[in-house]
């Protein structure tokens, strides 16, 4: 069942690949809830095994949203408004009041991984099968790391005008405001994989410490950092887009236990509110810049044609279109947001731990 899609804002669409559609907390054995994102409805539910299932949410009988008050029963998902059924496949197995299914009522349904906190879809424009498999972050569950810390924000911006921050140091020092910016050592990738490994002197109390920011980009949805220095700190992130214009980007922080269940805790909280500090900096920035086809780089600046390059592999759908510059949309209601009055109300984000 087709669903109308938004026009993209940008020369590119929304990418292919693994998305985190919900954390693994938020979905119990029993549950379906309404979720939008690749610019679709979508249904999200547990079976009884405890297994979680994506599909489209409207029923293809008469319409009705599966996310909203349809039931799980066994391995299957039963339509609030006649009672038809359909199992993990998205295939009809019964309509009550008659003795035959419909074997045209067939759901789209999105292949499904669980792993590292989260529940993740696959999505692809034309359905085909994953190419890859996420990552197992082995720290999460290896007792060695306390957590998560979780932060939550929805943005107006593109998937890949986000993503590119990664690969921004020099941003740091004017948007953020730091004494010192990380420096890029390395920057490679191989096939979905980019990996980044970057230096940064921390100013504490007891001096400057010598630390490092190291990232693995697994496809264009997930990202695993690194930090080192203070304290270990790891940070599983993940960024869906609702369409071609909006990302959801959620952060999960775990530090290195330190023996002492508060002292986790407090630490955690404050890096997590470091960095969600600096992610609602940037937000005005996202929202008001223009998507430049060929940037006017400076020689130090950070590796990003080679990261516009890595992540062109995850389009399917190119948007044909010659111009050079794509603006963002006019926000009378926007049109005060700075980077400065985004610090000034950073506390009033949304967290949770």
């Amino acid at each position: 069942m087709s669903q109308q899609s938004a026009p993209s804002r940008y020369p590119f669409t929304m990418p292919s690949g693994w998305f985190a559609v919900a954390e693994s907390p938020d979905l119990d054995v029993g549950q379906s809830k309404a979720a939008y994102y690749f610019d679709s409805h979508l249904v999200l539910w547990r079976d009884e095994t405890g297994t979680a299932h994506v599909s489209d949410a409207f029923c293809p009988h008469l319409g009705a949203h599966l996310g909203h008050g349809g039931t799980v029963e066994g391995c299957e998902i039963k339509c609030p408004f006649h009672g038809w059924k359909f199992d993990a496949e998205g295939t009809n197995t019964d309509i009550p009041y008659s003795e035959r299914t419909n074997g045209r009522a067939q759901i789209r349904v999105y292949p499904v991984l669980e792993r590292n906190g989260f529940i993740y879809a696959w999505y692809h424009p034309h359905g085909e099968a994953p190419a890859w498999e996420v990552t197992e972050v082995a720290e999460i569950d290896g007792g060695e790391f306390s957590g998560p810390k979780r932060t939550n924000h929805l943005v107006q911006v593109g998937i890949q005008e986000m993503a590119e921050n990664a690969v921004d140091s020099a941003h740091f020092r004017y948007v953020h405001n730091t004494a010192e910016v990380p420096v890029i050592e390395k920057y490679e990738s191989d096939g979905h994989v980019a990996t980044m490994e970057s230096s940064q002197k921390f100013p504490t109390p007891r001096g400057v410490v010598n630390g490092r920011i190291d990232s693995i980009a697994d496809g264009p949805g997930v990202s695993i950092i690194r930090f080192s220095g203070i304290i270990d700190t790891l940070l599983v992130s993940a960024s869906t887009p609702i369409d071609a214009n909006t990302t959801q980007t959620r952060f999960n922080f775990y530090v290195r236990s330190m023996g002492d269940d508060k002292l986790n805790s407090s630490v955690g909280a404050a890096f997590a509110a470091e960095v969600d500090k600096q992610f609602k900096e940037d937000m005005p920035i996202w929202e008001h810049k223009a998507h430049l086809v060929r940037p006017a780089l400076a020689d130090n600046d950070g590796p990003f044609m080679k990261f516009r390059k890595w992540y062109a592999q995850f389009y399917v759908d190119a948007i044909i279109d010659d111009r050079t510059v794509f603006p963002p949309p006019y926000w009378p209601e926007k049109m005060d947001e700075t980077p400065a009055k985004a610090t000034a109300s950073a506390k009033h984000g949304t967290s949770t731990d």
